[in-house]
């Protein structure tokens, strides 16, 4: 399936020169109806990143053409203060940064400007197909997913990064995302750091906070529920009784990363709120048979 759906997405992107605009045979099979109608919200895991080169726009467009609730991406900061979208921090894995800076080990995502950056190819890695697609700014994902898709936002390392949950805040109020009735799209923010997310918290409070690992102790999460709204660990430490004592909590669970339909399903009789995933058709096609069932029964 992967294959094929790479073989199709090959032609797509090509035409539509490595940007917007995904409406080819993927999307179109596995569309669906309004994404609040899910009983589990489906996550496309640095967009739909089975199907096309990590945290890049053809990524997030895909994932938002197949319909995911939310999209997830990864923000970090240039040497010049702009907001990048990446995932490791350095360079190195997904683009071809020793290619033009040989001399610039361990080419950390901090220690380059935006315009370094954006000079960079962030495709090739995964397919030819992809060559000379770039690394996009926390901008253009917005510009991107606005009235689309959610934005799962993870903050990546912030302690690297002095400033970064103000230069996001400003970010998403000045492109219209913090608003109560905002119409560009439902928005969670989650690190791994959860004293930044505390922080984040008090910047922008109607903001659903997630702490990205764990489980935590039953002992932590009366304090942790007081201004957290999600536990998201791996799927391999979900069990029946971490579902239960998040939602005892008044919080939501979306684990991560699962790509395999027997463990969606499996996750989806533990309880689970959401599904974070690489491969959001899949779990697009298992949240439906699901349903059906239940309809059926």
């Amino acid at each position: 399936m992967l294959h094929a759906a790479r073989t199709a997405l090959t032609g797509l992107f090509v035409t539509t020169a490595l940007v917007g605009g995904a409406s080819g045979a993927l999307a179109e099979e596995h569309s669906r109806g309004s994404a609040s109608s899910a009983e589990v919200e489906i996550i496309a895991h640095r967009g739909a990143s089975a199907y096309a080169p990590e945290n890049t726009l053809p990524a997030v467009d895909l994932g938002a053409d197949i319909r995911a609730d939310y999209v997830e991406i990864d923000v970090q900061m240039s040497s010049d203060g702009e907001l990048v979208v990446m995932h490791d921090t350095t360079l190195a894995r997904t683009t071809d940064v020793e290619t033009h800076y040989p001399d610039r080990a361990p080419w950390n995502v901090r220690d380059f400007t935006l315009e370094e950056i954006e000079a960079l190819d962030a495709g090739s890695w995964f397919g030819a197909e992809f060559a000379g697609t770039g690394v996009p700014t926390l901008q253009q994902v917005l510009d991107t997913l606005r009235g689309r898709a959610g934005l799962l936002l993870e903050v990546k390392s912030p302690q690297l990064y002095p400033g970064i949950a103000e230069a996001i805040v400003a970010e998403l109020d000045g492109e219209g995302w913090l608003q109560a009735d905002s119409r560009a799209g439902r928005l969670v923010v989650q690190s791994f750091d959860w004293q930044f997310m505390e922080q984040f918290n008090e910047l922008a409070p109607r903001v659903p906070a997630g702490l990205l690992g764990g489980p935590p102790s039953e002992a932590q999460m009366a304090e942790l529920s007081a201004w957290a709204d999600q536990i998201n660990p791996s799927h391999t430490r979900v069990t029946s009784a971490f579902v239960d004592m998040v939602h005892r909590y008044g919080m939501e669970t979306w684990p991560y990363t699962v790509n395999d339909a027997d463990r969606m399903r499996q996750l989806i009789d533990l309880g689970v709120d959401g599904v974070i995933t690489d491969r959001p058709d899949v779990l697009i096609e298992v949240v439906d048979e699901e349903r059906g069932e239940r309809q059926a029964a």
